[in-house]
């Protein structure tokens, strides 16, 4: 297998090189990933400035780039661009430093870039960590369970032709995997308003989760209980059940 890697904390990220290393033992491994930190930038995509690329050193076996767009430019320049004449058989984004649970992976980079892959017609699996600031070891083994998902799924990647995978690792013993739904997240204090010494107004978004009764078998909620939750996400965003309703209301 061909595999492209990226993620949206950047190319230096334990991560992502974690990830990579584990992979290469099982597939021809190609990274592409940010050349800085591009969290919580969604699909964005760069089209008013040119994408700077440089090659990077993970390891031997592995041809790395770095790039100055944000997640969804990597997978697109890195199937359209930097890797054309190489036949990419799966995408790979992360393993992201925090979750992307629940209505967050809207805002995702990482699902993001996964998603980008599904655009490019490519099987494509997005993984998150649920914790922060972890180290190389905690990475290398959760990378562990992602080789054991790539190979569990190798032989139906067919079944990733509409839609992505979203992956999360509990920050704990792990009793599992659980197929699940995205749940709902909630914010409070999310705008903490500020002054600068000279007076300047600025705001700093952040704010604590709330606790929200969720649906059943979500994503939130598997994790917490200690299971890798893996939720089947797509892109068709029309609400199929108000079209006819709409029709039927003969206001346009």
């Amino acid at each position: 297998m061909n595999i492209l890697i990226t993620n949206d904390d950047g190319i230096r990220a334990n991560g992502i090189i974690e990830l990579a290393k584990a992979m290469s033992n099982i597939a021809n491994v190609y990274v592409v990933a940010p050349e800085s930190q591009r969290s919580a930038t969604g699909h964005a995509i760069t089209i008013h400035s040119p994408i700077m690329v440089n090659e990077e050193f993970i390891a031997d076996n592995i041809k790395a780039y770095s790039i100055s767009g944000t997640p969804a430019d990597c997978v697109k320049l890195g199937i359209e661009g930097i890797l054309k004449d190489i036949h990419i058989d799966l995408v790979l984004s992360g393993i992201n430093n925090g979750p992307n649970l629940g209505t967050d992976v809207i805002y995702s980079g990482t699902a993001s870039a996964a998603i980008e892959g599904l655009v490019q017609n490519k099987p494509s699996i997005a993984i998150s960590y649920n914790e922060f600031n972890v180290n190389r070891e905690t990475y290398k083994n959760a990378s562990m369970h992602v080789v054991k998902i790539v190979e569990n799924v190798k032989d139906k990647l067919d079944m990733l032709d509409d839609c992505i995978l979203n992956v999360n690792i509990p920050n704990k013993e792990i009793k599992g995997t659980k197929i699940t739904v995205l749940g709902e997240r909630k914010y409070e204090n999310v705008m903490e308003e500020r002054y600068s010494p000279y007076g300047k107004r600025y705001f700093w978004i952040g704010g604590k989760i709330k606790n929200i009764e969720q649906v059943e078998n979500n994503d939130i909620d598997c994790v917490e209980e200690g299971y890798i939750s893996i939720t089947p996400v797509n892109i068709d965003m029309t609400n199929k059940n108000k079209v006819n309703y709409i029709k039927n209301l003969n206001i346009f």
